[in-house]
């Protein structure tokens, strides 16, 4: 082989080899945002998880306030709860038929998974812990407080779920307060066509006071098209999101 050859053939490989190794330094280096793991986790893990930061309740798996509160108190950090979230959520137990010891797998991976488990590793056990105040008055900051944006979308309230149905276009205007006020409290009465029954916490009329249930009613009404109401888009002009329900 020529000289010439064999050096272009040197540096072809010193180039693959240098850009392997640029590619192996950025992984895993992404910075995990723990504000998106939030969404996520409300999203994903919140039907299942209580966790007071994400103003989750749910009681299918182990409360993980509870769960990690002693290994915090014990002086784990952050970091190490993560990775327990972490290696939790990749190697789950088998499936069993019994949510309190088992999840289904994949319930989140990749920079998903980093975001959520930093998010838990952040604030799982915390003292005191409680959702971030948010504006729109009593009524949203119960439905903030109580993790409803996790499976619910709802304009008003800038949130995303897709587990239970959009309230934009679920609550009609032949919806009065007892109407909604049911829907809440005996989530069963009613089911949304394409979701199932008992995804729902059915423990809203004890877990929230009667004041936090009348003002989380009145947000809905005032925010969606129940009671007849036409809610205001970001300009103030009239935002006609009702339709018929499903």
């Amino acid at each position: 082989m020529s000289k010439p050859h064999r050096t272009i053939r040197l540096l072809l490989a010193a180039a693959a080899l240098l850009a392997a190794l640029v590619v192996a330094s950025g992984c895993g280096t992404t910075k995990a945002n723990e504000d998106r793991g939030r969404t996520l986790f409300e999203q994903k893990c919140g039907t299942c998880h209580a966790l007071a930061q994400a103003g989750t309740t749910a009681q299918t798996g182990p409360n993980l306030d509870d769960a990690f509160a002693a290994a915090r108190a014990a002086g784990q950090g952050s970091t190490t709860i993560e990775g327990v979230v972490k290696a939790q959520v990749e190697h789950p137990r088998p499936v069993t038929g019994n949510p309190s010891v088992s999840m289904p797998p994949d319930i989140v991976s990749g920079q998903d998974l980093e975001d959520v488990a930093a998010y838990v590793g952040m604030w799982a056990g915390v003292p005191g812990a409680e959702p971030p105040k948010v504006p729109g008055g009593p009524g949203a900051q119960v439905f903030a407080n109580n993790g409803c944006g996790g499976c619910h979308t709802l304009a008003a309230a800038g949130s995303g779920g897709v587990t239970g149905p959009n309230l934009n276009e679920y609550l009609a205007p032949d919806d009065n307060a007892a109407g909604v006020e049911e829907m809440i409290v005996d989530p069963n009465a009613e089911i949304a066509e394409g979701y199932p029954a008992n995804v729902m916490p059915q423990n809203y009329g004890e877990a929230l006071t009667p004041k936090e249930l009348k003002d989380l009613v009145q947000y809905l009404i005032e925010n969606t098209p129940a009671g007849g109401n036409k809610p205001e888009g970001p300009g103030g002009e009239e935002n006609d999101v009702g339709g018929p329900r499903n």
